[in-house]
């Protein structure tokens, strides 16, 4: 019985409207709460708003930022579609940059890009 492993090649999703200025830093990204998809796969997609408390404590897992009136834990943004099928996995996160609103998958709420204060949102 042979085993073989399928690699599936594509383009990778650009979220950026500037791509050669950026800043991102490694994460660990949470599945918890997240849904599978079709393919039984648990996918975050880039352009997913982050927080956790991961800029403060590294050792904390980055998560979809909680936003409520007034106040978000918005630290930085996905920077590329992640697979936490199987647990917790690395990612990026921009903290630094120039995002087209268009690629990303919900626009920021107003705390949020407040928040963000490094990050500039472009249609």
């Amino acid at each position: 019985m042979s085993k073989f492993t399928v690699t599936n090649y594509t383009n990778k999703k650009e979220i950026l409207k500037f791509p050669d200025h950026y800043v991102n830093v490694a994460v660990t990204l949470d599945a918890t709460g997240i849904t599978a998809n079709a393919e039984g796969r648990k996918i975050v997609p880039a352009g997913t708003i982050l927080g956790g408390g991961v800029l403060a404590d590294p050792s904390k897992l980055a998560k979809k930022a909680t936003t409520g009136t007034g106040t978000t834990d918005a630290e930085g943004v996905l920077f590329s579609d992640t697979d936490v099928t199987y647990g917790p996995a690395p990612a990026a996160m921009l903290i630094h940059g120039f995002i087209d609103l268009n690629k990303i998958p919900v626009a920021p709420k107003p705390e949020e890009v407040a928040a963000l204060k490094q990050i500039t949102f472009l249609k």
